[in-house]
């Protein structure tokens, strides 16, 4: 019996993890938690994404990046369910592994962009900089979000579809924000040369159609 390659087994426990969120939405209709509801239904939406960029824009992501993606928004279904409350460092776990992935696509963006035209020159430092720059500016737009969502909610008097945890929390959430982006840039370039170089091609062939 064969037994199925890393990309089998990566595709094969991302479709688990799918269903791992269908079972979290099946929950919160049952229960008619509007906040497991709108944020399963949400991540459902992103595990669907890698085949979208393959079917729309011809862009592959390894299955290891589709892994993590799935991986990223499951975490954070099962956090809506109750582990941000109950685990103290599970909302650090989710924080890092989502900047992580911004950092990801920030880098597979401008690095493509780098190579694909000769008018611009992206140096490595500046490459790190504007990852953890661009990784913190989204991180702080969705500690307001979660500021406006959790003010809205009390005065329609509903619950938070997402909930913020005080000034400490909003820092600490930030500086997890900034650890996601320095392994990344430490770490995680290199393993993104095929994404890179998917989306140089489709930078070419863009230009080439106009």
């Amino acid at each position: 019996m064969r037994l199925p390659s890393r990309s089998e087994s990566a595709r094969l426990t991302a479709s688990g993890m799918r269903m791992s969120v269908a079972v979290i939405l099946g929950f919160g209709i049952a229960t008619r938690n509007l906040s497991v509801l709108i944020n399963a239904v949400v991540a459902l939406a992103v595990t669907y994404l890698p085949a979208l960029l393959e079917r729309d824009w011809d862009v592959r992501l390894s299955p290891g990046l589709t892994f993590v993606v799935t991986l990223a928004v499951l975490l954070h279904a099962l956090g809506i369910v109750g582990l941000y409350e109950e685990v103290w460092w599970y909302d650090h776990l989710t924080h890092t592994l989502s900047a992580g992935l911004v950092a990801a696509v920030a880098y597979a963006a401008t690095r493509a962009l780098d190579l694909h035209s000769e008018e611009v020159s992206f140096p490595p430092r500046f490459l790190t900089a504007f990852l953890l720059l661009f990784t913190l500016a989204l991180g702080v737009f969705w500690e307001v979000l979660e500021f406006a969502a959790r003010h809205g909610a009390e005065i329609l008097g509903v619950e938070a579809v997402l909930v913020q945890y005080g000034l400490e929390d909003t820092i600490l959430d930030l500086v997890f924000d900034t650890v996601g982006a320095v392994l990344v840039a430490l770490f995680g370039t290199g393993r993104l040369a095929g994404l890179v170089e998917t989306v140089r091609e489709r930078l070419a062939e863009s230009v080439g159609h106009e």
